[in-house]
């Protein structure tokens, strides 16, 4: 049973990307994608947000958008870090 709460990611779409970073970002579990995923903590407790499992699909996942992407990988997610973190002033910019 696959208890993972990472999304699934669509290579083959052109809007993967985006699509997964949402879906990451309505889960409350949107981070910045140059981090590890075993770095990110809960700020209300300090604990890990992600099991072990959901560590190694992250980096997986984010492993091949940067092998595909570059660089683009930072694109597609900033507008959907910004919205998540209320930075929505920034995006005029």
């Amino acid at each position: 049973m696959n208890t993972s709460r990472i999304p699934a990611y669509d290579q083959n779409n052109p809007d993967g990307m985006t699509i997964w970073f949402a879906e990451m970002a309505s889960r409350d579990l949107l981070f910045h994608p140059e981090d590890d995923p075993e770095s990110i903590i809960k700020l209300s407790d300090g604990t890990s947000l992600f099991t072990q499992a959901e560590c190694d699909d992250a980096r997986k996942i984010l492993t091949s958008m940067f092998a595909k992407h570059g660089d683009g990988v930072i694109k597609a997610c900033y507008p959907i870090f910004m919205r998540k973190a209320n930075c929505l002033h920034a995006l005029d910019a």
